[in-house]
């Protein structure tokens, strides 16, 4: 669950009312683009609905029920989400932005050589050319999804040569929507197992496995991965 500090304001204007939730700005996205990869209990800071949650006002059970058809928390919450618009001050998206710039800056340079000289690229060489391509860094979207983008403006700039790692993972089915969540851009197969367990083999650039395999740990204690030959 993210901390006070770090969530951002979801609002939705509704039957006369403002209604208002706080999130995690990236647990939020993953719910919004699927609804069963992640808890609604992990999207939320605190589990209230707010008429404004500056002053900490909440809106009445009536209210609640006239705009939602209900007063339950979580099922207010996903309408807030689906509906309604994630609110950054200046500086919340100014931060994310150029956080998840780094970690799209790490990931390349990270896994990607000159193959000139086969030595990995500087980061503020990378850097530099993404500034010069003038690259859009969406603080919402995926790491894994923008380094994809990412490599396609860096190409016609500096020379890009990748070492991919190929992985297979095998999961609880119990666990199936929150582990999706973190693969599913990545997965190229995928199977259903006699015992229920999910079993996917996914491709990505090498420098990011690392922090791939830590994020599905995350999700499931009790997944299973292994490294396969390209």
């Amino acid at each position: 669950m993210v901390s006070l500090d770090d969530a951002v304001v979801a609002r939705l204007e509704r039957s006369g009312s403002r209604f208002e939730i706080l999130v995690d700005p990236d647990l939020a996205q993953e719910w919004k683009r699927d609804p069963e990869s992640t808890e609604m209990g992990d999207v939320l800071a605190v589990e209230e609905i707010w008429a404004d949650s500056r002053q900490g006002d909440r809106p009445n059970e009536a209210d609640l029920v006239k705009a939602f058809g209900t007063s339950e928390v979580f099922a207010c919450a996903a309408m807030i989400l689906e509906k309604g618009t994630i609110q950054l001050t200046t500086q919340q998206r100014k931060a994310m932005t150029e956080e998840k710039r780094k970690k799209i800056v790490h990931a390349i340079a990270s896994t990607a050589t000159d193959p000139r000289t086969k030595s990995p690229h500087p980061r503020t060489r990378i850097e530099n050319a993404l500034e010069e391509s003038r690259f859009s860094v969406d603080p919402f979207l995926s790491v894994e999804r923008q380094v994809e983008d990412a490599i396609k403006v860096l190409k016609p700039l500096i020379p890009l040569q990748f070492v991919m790692a190929k992985m297979a993972f095998r999961i609880p089915g119990s666990d199936y929507g929150g582990v999706l969540g973190v693969l599913r851009d990545l997965v190229e197969k995928e199977e259903w197992l006699s015992n229920g367990d999910w079993a996917c083999v996914i491709t990505c650039p090498g420098g990011m496995k690392h922090d791939l395999i830590d994020q599905v740990m995350k999700k499931c204690s009790r997944a299973e991965v292994r490294e396969l030959d390209r």
